[in-house]
């Protein structure tokens, strides 16, 4: 069977349900500030930039707050709660994982969460599978751009030594998905808080659980093939 020649993994929402952790940290700093926060606004701004989600927060908050100060303050107090609350990983993410591992495709971590964030996740709930289950990981704050502009999976594909084309991203937000098809890979969507729209070359499943290694290689290989032009099962 074939194999993708590289999987490219986000994080939050998708490997590990974080999402909620995120809504607490905006919501009680939003809340520290003398504004509202609510989930419609966190989802607003998921899987995109640290910065959009900041500036989200400041117009809910008066609007007249300094960014790097409520930027730190958001930083801060994911680092604290990653490290002292549980982390539980999404259905099948593990499974996948391993799976990938065993048929030798290297994987890589690409999340728009900065490298303090990526780091506390790391170790919270991924260092059970061993430190080496991603050969890389690229943060939100690794590179000038991050998602939805495709820098960060060009980025992980360059490092891994692979085409990106060849390779498989597993995302769960829109703004990751988009970020995933402008690169030219093959996109799969978990859609996790917020839908996501099946489009040329993006795939929506509604669980990891349904995954194989075997069968991103061979959706991936039919559709730079030509052969299967559908985007969703």
């Amino acid at each position: 069977m074939p194999l993708p020649a590289a999987a490219l993994f986000d994080m939050d929402g998708l490997l590990v349900e974080t999402e909620s952790i995120w809504f607490r940290a905006e919501t009680e700093i939003v809340d520290e500030l003398g504004g509202w926060w609510g989930e419609e606004l966190s989802e607003a701004v998921l899987g995109g930039p640290i910065e959009r989600a900041v500036r989200f927060m400041i117009e809910h908050s008066g609007g007249d707050h300094d960014e790097l100060v409520v930027r730190e303050m958001l930083m801060s107090r994911m680092e604290q709660l990653l490290r002292t609350e549980p982390i539980h990983w999404q259905p099948g993410a593990r499974t996948l994982l391993l799976a990938l591992q065993t048929a030798e495709v290297p994987m890589a971590l690409v999340s728009a969460s900065w490298r303090p964030v990526v780091d506390a996740v790391m170790v919270a709930a991924l260092d059970d599978l061993g430190g080496d289950i991603f050969v890389t990981t690229v943060a939100g704050d690794d590179l000038p751009r991050t998602k939805p502009h495709p820098d960060p999976y060009l980025e992980a594909a360059r490092r891994l030594g692979v085409g990106v084309r060849e390779c498989v991203v597993l995302e769960d937000s829109p703004t990751g998905a988009e970020a995933g098809v402008a690169s030219g890979a093959y996109v799969v969507a978990v859609p996790s808080l917020v839908p996501v729209t099946a489009v040329p070359g993006l795939r929506v499943v509604q669980s990891l659980t349904e995954l194989t290694p075997e069968l991103l290689g061979e959706w991936s290989q039919a559709w730079h093939a030509g052969t299967d032009t559908r985007s969703a099962r």
